[in-house]
């Protein structure tokens, strides 16, 4: 069950697992007062409560289960990712 199909249903705590289940339910606030027109809905998505800070954290976990899920990855190998941007945090 994503956060979105708790929040359908009409809850509003929930508790995950582990981290990695916040990925991919990035948090978004109603912004529509921002516009004048009233039939205008506005929705600001909060990347920066990602739970690792960064917009690639869908792209990271995707790669490292594909990796997982086809072999190239197994326990115990070290990723090296030769980047200083937003994906090296991601995977990091």
């Amino acid at each position: 069950m994503s956060i979105a199909d708790v929040r359908r249903n009409g809850g509003s705590v929930f508790v995950l697992q582990n981290a990695l289940e916040l990925v991919g339910n990035t948090p978004m606030v109603d912004v529509s007062n921002l516009s004048p027109n009233p039939n205008v809905r506005i929705v600001a998505k909060l990347e920066s409560q990602n739970p690792f800070g960064s917009v690639k954290d869908r792209i990271a976990k995707a790669m490292i289960e594909d990796a997982e899920r086809t072999g190239r990855l197994v326990p115990g190998q070290r990723i090296v990712e030769p980047s200083s941007g937003n994906t090296g945090i991601a995977l990091a």
